[in-house]
């Protein structure tokens, strides 16, 4: 077992006590104060060759032999910190708490008291203060988040009180980000790690510094994508396949990750529904002339979205895909040379178009509402995937009527 693994079997056993997000700050030992564990500390003993299910298993029952009082009503004592221990010797520290900075100050401190927790009970009706704050605490992974529409998405996260992990492969525009980011909401909000979504190591080093760093994991948004457009008659291969390999196989290579990650959290939280959302596009819903290899791609997309969702259903993760219109204010768009107005023009994609502006013209007047897609937009479909507990393997259009719901 990994350090990071032990850290999400944790966080999924205070969810399942509490029916809350928590967050596990992984201690490596070289940072012990003298090795000495806290007499309140839960213990675990653990080897590294343990298998997940049987590690979920002792992780139960070293709570329930820390855990002296009544069984829970309407709140519950959690541990602060968890010591795993070989021959009666720490060999790490796992800190628990509501959020990271939490977790973060407990660590420094050395305070290992217990907490309580109230429960959040499910009933039959809507709990409106629920809904507000459909992602507050929950841990959320945005990939290609340093800018354009992952930027949008990252910012409205941490405005609605998400710890966001700004996944790109610009790593310095990600820590500029989220430095930024922290310095508005005066929290840990954002935190940056570099990945590529094409390279398998990469994805997987990812989701280890993620478990290791706050303990898991609640929503994957894969958004990392790449356009090039292109005539089939024309394209070289080379740009296919470039689109290819991160619209399509990235989206699989994230999907592996992501859901071996949520499902080791719920080993130990049963009940509870994580998400990992495609942010598609409507060229996986029509298709889009001379643009076969973005277009492709994300038809492939909905086909996996459709088929994780079939396997992943039975650990409670919920897959699902946004399939916004065109932000036609975005950089992908209005990049003077590398925008997709400027290609195009070149490409002749608009019969009769003599400037950008008459492309954008064009696009413009192909939705009924007039205008792109912006961030606000997505972020609400997001909102409303996470929040609904009933819907897996669906393709949610955004797209301002331009393509309507079969």
């Amino acid at each position: 077992m990994t350090n990071g693994s032990i850290a999400a079997l944790i966080r999924g056993l205070c969810i399942d006590l509490t029916g809350k997000p928590q967050t596990v700050v992984y201690q490596k030992p070289a940072d012990f104060k003298e090795g000495d564990i806290p007499s309140s500390a839960m213990r675990l003993e653990i080897s590294s060759g343990e298998g997940e299910e049987s590690a979920a298993t002792l992780v139960r029952k070293a709570y329930e032999a820390w855990n002296k009082t009544a069984a829970k009503d309407d709140t519950v004592t959690l541990p602060s910190c968890a010591a795993l221990c070989v021959n009666g010797k720490p060999e790490a520290f796992y800190w628990i708490d509501g959020d990271i900075d939490s977790a973060r100050m407990r660590r420094e401190e050395n305070n290992a008291a217990p907490r309580k927790e109230d429960v959040n009970e499910n009933g039959a009706t809507v709990n409106p203060d629920e809904r507000a704050n459909v992602v507050k605490n929950k841990i959320a992974l945005v990939t290609g988040g340093a800018q354009g529409i992952g930027e949008e998405i990252v910012r409205n996260l941490a405005a609605a009180g998400a710890l966001v992990v700004i996944a790109d492969l610009n790593l310095e525009g990600a820590e500029k980000l989220a430095e930024d980011i922290n310095s508005k909401e005066k929290r840990t909000a954002a935190i940056a790690f570099k990945v590529n979504v094409g390279d398998e190591t990469s994805v997987e080093e990812l989701f280890n510094a993620i478990a290791e760093t706050a303990g898991g994991l609640d929503i994957c948004v894969s958004n990392a994508g790449v356009l090039k457009a292109g005539s089939v008659l024309e394209q070289e291969l080379s740009d296919f396949k470039f689109v290819t390999d991160i619209n399509y196989t990235g989206f699989f290579v994230i999907c592996k990750f992501a859901g071996r990650l949520l499902r080791k959290q719920q080993l130990t939280a049963p009940s509870y529904k994580t998400d990992i959302v495609q942010v598609n596009s409507k060229s996986g819903l029509e298709g889009s002339n001379k643009n076969g290899a973005y277009a492709g791609g994300k038809f492939g997309g909905l086909g996996l979205v459709a088929s994780f969702a079939m396997e992943l259903v039975d650990y409670n993760i919920k897959v699902n895909a946004i399939c916004p219109g065109n932000f036609l204010d975005g950089p992908l768009w209005t990049h003077p040379e590398k925008g997709l107005f400027a290609q195009y023009l070149k490409a002749g994609k608009v019969a009769g178009a003599k400037t950008v502006a008459d492309v954008r013209s064009f696009y413009e007047s192909k939705v009924p509402m007039k205008r792109g897609c912006t961030g606000k937009d997505l972020i609400r479909a997001l909102y409303y995937i996470v929040e609904q507990e009933y819907e897996t393997g669906q393709a949610v259009p955004v797209t301002g009527g331009q393509v309507m719901l079969h």
